[in-house]
């Protein structure tokens, strides 16, 4: 776990970046930082590893304050992924990836299989890659290398500035989706400094808006949506945010209504028509049933945008998606959902849409 608690940063030229911040990160938990050019992203960021320095105020890496930490084992415990990659120019992929496991003294062969394991991670053949020179590869490729290259020793902690922000805009929203099916299987901390609001809603656990070194407001990217708690959140989030774009657990019904329980199902006291979603006591998805009989049908994440779930109900028959997070039934969406969603976020004017 990170923890900021009341942070203070003024440079010698007498800038505030940061003003009584206060945040928590959990273990396991990706956090995005966004807000306007210059509310204080990149020196929260810097601050976790020590690059920057609090004027006042403390930093803990679960419980402990990270001045306690000798610098060099606080450094090694946080990869770090910059905007520019750096991969060293000079040195094959294998070489790139093995840099800190080198320095931690590990045994080679671990550090070979640690390469290989990374670059199969990541969709990118061991055999054909370990050897090439970063030159040799894409934008999308090598920022891959950079992610990868921050994992190798297994941190419990990973910065990321900017990271996608100087990629093509379909290497970098193949990245972003990357990213989310990577963290699924690490569970790593990561900390995401973004100036793209689309990015940082589509990849965030959390999103935490920053304004002038304060925190405006931390909450879920369907939080920040359906409860902005400011005028500045609604201007920053609403309106660049197109619907299309909109996490499905927003727009699933989440009545129960297309929901029976196991235990009813098991003692036949369930006899309904239609097609029904079926959770155990601890909510957890357990199949479905249409008209009385057991069926097979799709499933959707929970942080899949609304224009990925539409391919999935073309592309299928079934008049309920179950929403799933970790296997988990947060709600149902159906076609009704969706239209309505769709119908409150667009405006019409003596019967124009605008």
């Amino acid at each position: 776990m990170i923890e900021f608690k009341n942070v203070r940063k003024v440079y010698p030229d007498g800038t505030e970046a940061l003003k009584d911040f206060s945040l928590k990160v959990e273990n396991g938990e990706l956090m995005t930082l966004i807000g306007p050019s210059g509310c204080g992203k990149t020196t929260t960021m810097k601050m976790i590893n020590r690059l920057i320095e609090p004027t006042s105020g403390s930093i803990y890496i679960n419980d402990k304050e990270i001045s306690d930490y000798n610098i060099h084992e606080l450094r090694w415990n946080i990869g770090y992924v910059l905007q520019d990659i750096a991969l060293f120019p000079h040195m094959s992929i294998a070489e790139n990836i093995a840099v800190v496991p080198e320095m931690k003294k590990w045994r080679r062969k671990k550090i070979r299989d640690r390469g290989i394991e990374l670059l199969e991670m990541v969709g990118l053949d061991p055999s054909t890659y370990q050897r090439r020179m970063p030159s040799e590869l894409s934008g999308g490729q090598q920022q891959r290398i950079g992610v990868i290259r921050a994992l190798a020793a297994d941190p419990d902690i990973i910065l990321m500035d900017e990271p996608f922000s100087a990629l093509d805009p379909i290497s970098r929203e193949q990245l972003q989706k990357d990213i989310r099916v990577l963290q699924k299987e690490i569970k790593k901390t990561i900390v995401f400094v973004t100036h793209d609001m689309d990015e940082a809603m589509a990849i965030g656990d959390k999103v935490c808006l920053m304004k002038e070194g304060q925190v405006v407001q931390v909450d879920t990217p369907q939080q920040l949506i359906l409860n902005p708690k400011t005028q500045f959140v609604r201007d920053f989030i609403g309106e660049r945010k197109s619907p299309w774009q909109t996490a499905v657990d927003v727009i699933a019904d989440q009545s129960q209504s297309h929901v029976i329980f196991l235990s009813d199902y098991e003692q036949g006291l369930y006899n309904q028509s239609g097609m029904y979603a079926i959770k155990d006591e601890h909510n957890m998805y357990v199949g479905a049933v249409n008209d009385g009989n057991k069926v097979d049908i799709k499933t959707i994440d929970n942080d899949i945008p609304l224009f990925q779930a539409t391919e999935v109900i073309q592309s299928d028959e079934q008049v309920i998606l179950p929403v799933l997070k970790e296997q988990k039934l947060v709600g149902i969406l159906t076609n009704k959902d969706i239209i309505a969603f769709l119908r409150s976020k667009t405006k019409v004017e003596n019967g124009v849409v605008q």
